[in-house]
């Protein structure tokens, strides 16, 4: 409760700039540790062979389909309590949390019974081939059984952000990928398990991550999470929607976006599905930081805009904006300069490394825009604005991406491949430099009126 208290005049009055980290770093590191599941099994899974580390590849797309419930679920009523704790109706905030932890079960549940009936198709519909399918169905078979574990934890993340509890949620994951790291090597070599033990890892690893934020909501959670609070009741149900169904669409794209660079990379062999797969599992660790750093922006935002306090607002949107874009450069000239060294950690086979070479090289430049893209989609999310937002969280990995790879390998070849997101990255920018024109002037008329009425009513007193 006191931590909570603590968090809430962090959003409504703390200086912005340490705001924003304070409240993002510990979500930031929580959802690297999370994505390192994928990336430590990649690891361990190297030294098997190459097809091996292709079914990494080719099941990071189910897995990123999977997670995109949980993300979308949490998200829509992160934003929702976030606004709700801001009007200080914390009883309504309750209800939504706990909805959303019961949405996710269900979820989970549905998701694992059709998924585990398709495996075989879906697994090759996302670019296994015959030689990769088999060590993909390994896997994936045992990790979509325990999927409602990762649904669930992504669910709570969000709602332990939208409290401005971002340290519970990095506390979860770094018990969560403790246990897996140390688990991984045992299951995969000591046991002689191979790619199943690294799936049977994962699933204990997550776990563990969901008996700790079970713990934490029914014994020390601000929030009343409880079986006495499931309501689905119209309001927090249309409030979750609006923003939930644009996140779960953008993780579905960008599961999507990866199963067709699988495919397309198949076309051309199984190094190149390596490869690319390596690439987009860096630019993973990338983009969830940015992610994280979002997720600490958007209690923030929301808070302030159920408070209306929009002068608040504005600052938060100048030091969010330059805060991103700072890393999106230091990111940048990493991919540059050391893309020999990053690709080495993952294979010693030669064009594996000179394949992912050119690719970090090339998605490295077009990556410097992208934490303008997401403070403009997390604003408009947090601000309730779901069509905006949704526009906006679909089109990097959608409405511009999914057209580019499907045309742009057939005029080029596989360069066509390496080129795609860059060029969807560019799009993009325009398009949310065009949308945040009109976001800014509103938010500056929103504090005018506000200044104006402040005003009169001293007059008037």
């Amino acid at each position: 409760m006191q931590s909570n208290s603590k968090n809430i005049r962090i959003m409504k009055k703390g200086k912005v700039s340490k705001a924003l980290l304070t409240l993002g770093i510990p979500i930031i590191i929580g959802m690297l540790i999370n994505c390192s599941y994928n990336v430590i099994d990649a690891y361990f899974t190297s030294t098997l062979g190459i097809n091996q580390v292709g079914a990494i590849s080719v099941i990071f797309p189910l897995i990123m389909a999977i997670s995109g419930i949980g993300i979308g679920i949490g998200a829509g009523a992160g934003s929702y309590i976030s606004r709700l704790l801001g009007k200080k109706d914390d009883y309504k905030a309750n209800i939504t949390a706990s909805t959303a932890v019961c949405s996710s079960i269900i979820a989970g549940i549905v998701i694992t019974i059709f998924t585990i009936a398709f495996l075989d198709k879906i697994l090759l519909a996302i670019g296994a081939t015959e030689t990769i399918l088999p060590f993909a169905k390994e896997y994936g078979s045992i990790y979509i059984s325990f999927s409602v574990l990762s649904i669930l934890n992504i669910t709570m993340n969000n709602i332990m952000a939208a409290q401005g509890e971002g340290k519970i949620s990095m506390t979860a994951m770094i018990i969560g990928a403790i246990a897996n790291t140390i688990l991984a090597p045992i299951f995969i070599f000591e046991l002689n398990l191979g790619i199943k033990g690294a799936a049977i890892a994962t699933v204990i690893a997550q776990g563990i991550t969901s008996s700790f934020y079970v713990w934490y909501a029914v014994s020390k959670s601000y929030l009343r999470i409880s079986i006495h609070n499931i309501s689905f009741q119209k309001e927090i149900c249309i409030e979750t929607l609006k923003v939930g169904v644009p996140t779960i669409l953008f993780t579905l794209l960008s599961s999507t976006s990866v199963g067709l660079i699988n495919i397309k990379a198949s076309m051309y062999g199984s190094e190149q599905v390596a490869a690319m797969g390596i690439v987009t599992r860096v630019f993973a660790i990338a983009t969830h930081i940015v992610f994280g750093y979002s997720k600490g922006l958007q209690p923030i935002v929301g808070y302030n805009y159920g408070a209306k306090n929009y002068k608040r607002l504005n600052e938060i949107m100048k030091v969010s904006l330059i805060q991103a874009t700072v890393f999106c450069f230091i990111a940048t000239t990493l991919m540059i300069i050391c893309s020999n060294q990053i690709m080495s950690i993952f294979s010693n086979d030669y064009l594996v490394k000179n394949t992912g070479n050119l690719a970090l090289k090339v998605n490295g430049i077009a990556f410097l825009t992208f934490g303008i893209q997401m403070v403009f989609a997390t604003f408009f999310l947090s601000l309730g604005k779901g069509r905006e937002g949704g526009i906006l969280s679909i089109c990097r990995q959608g409405i511009m991406f999914i057209p580019v790879i499907l045309i742009l390998p057939s005029l080029i070849g596989f360069n066509g491949v390496i080129y795609s997101q860059a060029i969807a990255d560019l799009l993009t920018t325009i398009l949310t430099i065009i949308f945040a024109f009109d976001l800014v002037k509103k938010l500056k008329n929103l504090q005018y009126e506000r200044m104006n009425l402040n005003i009169m009513s001293k007059d008037y007193i």
